[in-house]
């Protein structure tokens, strides 16, 4: 996209017709998101499971994946996390049309081969910046992963026996590192 490409809205991006990609808008401008690959898309259906199962124990609140958060407004910003928790309060009460306003409480990113450190960094920045409580990224090809929370360092899991503790966002959710791998 150009510097003269006119920026998209949020409503615009949802009216988008469906062309087999997906798309997230940052600042007003489309961001296509390619296909996944057979890693990425068993790691994500992973961690969803065991969210979904810890949360069949403890209900509270929603786990989705590919779910539209719109986190700015004019410029429109609406990203699309691999991932994303919502504690049971802030759940609307109808689906709605449209993105979810507002942040997840929960980001999960797993990386592409394609995707840059840089680039994710910069979203976990952003998503932070807008409001998430805490952004997990997996990283399937070296087996590690990074928590990042607000005003807090960044902690970096890279051993098989290393726990992700979400536990701070979602209540008592706990996992080694490898469940997520296996």
């Amino acid at each position: 996209m150009s510097e003269n490409t006119p920026l998209v809205t949020a409503e615009e991006l949802a009216r988008l017709p469906d062309d087999g990609y997906r798309y997230e808008l940052v600042e007003g401008r489309l961001v296509r998101m390619s296909p996944v690959n057979f890693d990425h898309g068993r790691i994500v259906m992973q961690i969803g499971f065991l969210l979904s199962s810890h949360l069949k124990q403890h209900p509270v609140g929603v786990v989705g994946a590919e779910i539209g958060f719109k986190l700015a407004a004019n410029p429109d910003t609406v990203r699309g996390p691999d991932i994303a928790f919502v504690r049971s309060e802030r759940v609307p009460s109808t689906g709605g049309r449209g993105f979810f306003k507002g942040p997840p409480d929960l980001a999960i990113e797993v990386m592409s081969p394609d995707d840059r450190a840089s680039e994710l960094n910069a979203k976990t920045d952003e998503y932070l910046a807008r409001g998430v409580l805490l952004v997990l990224v997996v990283d399937p090809h070296s087996q590690m992963a990074t928590i990042s929370r607000p005003g807090a360092d960044r902690v970096i899991l890279e051993s098989e026996t290393d726990v992700i503790d979400l536990s701070d966002v979602v209540s008592g959710f706990r996992c080694q590192l490898r469940e997520i791998f296996s």
